[in-house]
């Protein structure tokens, strides 16, 4: 049936309901109350399901993914080792995490001055040397990688005996160790390294309990013509804690030609009860990060001045020394701080 002429089509869906017939009376809209404003109505959230809701990763899962990540990265090669054969990834992610319980719960070592280590370019840290085992160096080194706000690495000169040593040489080298000497020490600041000596060498961490926290010898002052050379600067590292860990009460001279070691030490713990006497006591341990001594005034060839040289060095000694004391007058007890 034709619709009839000059009617108005009103569709069956979707018809205009604002618009009125010509006959009808216009309808008024209905007022809003003036503490109502007309609003859209809130979108529509849907609760996931529980099988929805994904938990965040655990630690242990978290560790793991890192770990699978790693093998990854060896077994496609990707990482890279620089010219003295340091593994950054290997350093960060295997020789690093083993560390973190020994310097957080067992020697609960706190850093004081970790800002005066500059946050990029060379430096040259200088540091006292004790604990019949260079345990004091391991834990400079993760404080540096972990308590710096740049998270540096600590490139350390190490003796000739710790690249001899079967399977410690490698470690070392992968570790970013290099040998004790001005050549490679001088390339490392002159890249930006934050480079690590401990002048007092087997001296210091090979003598006897009695003389504790007494600075031996500083050698001829190398470590200072090294930062001369480059102009980066010198930061006194003053360490309390680790003369505790193995208290030497003597030296089994014998026994150290026999082996090649510098000396045997004989402590409370050891070799009275064997393989536990090499378990460090839990001393407390301060280190602390002395203001910088500024090596670039003092002129190109300042390296070649034997006063020069012989001034800084000492100056650099009678500052760890005196900083030793001080927080060896502030610390209460060995174990407890």
């Amino acid at each position: 049936m034709d619709p009839v002429a000059g009617a108005r089509v009103i569709p069956l869906h979707g018809a205009d309901r604002n618009q009125a017939s010509p006959t009808a009376r216009p309808r008024r809209p209905r007022p809003v109350p003036h503490h109502q404003t007309p609003a859209e109505d809130p979108p529509l959230t849907v609760a996931p399901e529980p099988q929805e809701q994904q938990e965040r990763p655990s630690d242990w899962e978290q560790r793991l993914g890192g770990l699978l990540d790693f093998v990854r990265r060896r077994m496609a090669g990707d990482y890279e080792v620089d010219e003295f054969g340091f593994d950054a990834d290997l350093t960060d992610n295997i020789i690093m995490p083993p560390l973190k319980p020994l310097y957080e719960k067992w020697f609960r070592v706190e850093t004081i001055g970790i800002h005066n280590i500059p946050a990029e370019g060379g430096a040259l840290l200088v540091a006292n040397h004790s604990g019949t085992l260079p345990l004091d160096a391991t834990m400079t080194a993760y404080a540096v990688a972990n308590e710096h706000p740049s998270k540096r690495h600590l490139r350390m000169l190490g003796a000739d005996l710790v690249f001899k040593t079967p399977l410690l040489g490698a470690l070392a080298r992968k570790s970013g160790q290099t040998l004790a000497c001005n050549p490679d020490a001088e390339r490392l600041l002159s890249s930006g390294e934050v480079v690590g000596v401990w002048p007092e060498g087997f001296k210091g961490i090979g003598k006897p309990f009695k003389d504790r926290y007494k600075l031996q010898r500083f050698g001829r002052g190398g470590f200072v013509s090294a930062a001369l050379n480059t102009g980066v600067p010198i930061i006194p590292v003053s360490i309390v804690g680790a003369e505790e860990i193995y208290p030497m009460i003597g030296d089994i001279k014998a026994l150290a030609r026999l082996f090649g070691f510098p000396y045997f030490p004989i402590t409370p713990t050891f070799p009275l009860l064997g393989p536990l006497g090499a378990i460090p006591l839990p001393s407390k341990w301060y280190i602390e990060f002395g203001e910088p001594i500024h090596t670039n005034n003092f002129g190109e060839n300042a390296a070649d001045d034997p006063m020069l040289v012989f001034n800084l060095t000492d100056q650099v000694r009678e500052t760890i020394q005196q900083t030793l004391y001080r927080l060896l007058t502030q610390r209460r007890n060995v174990f407890l701080g």
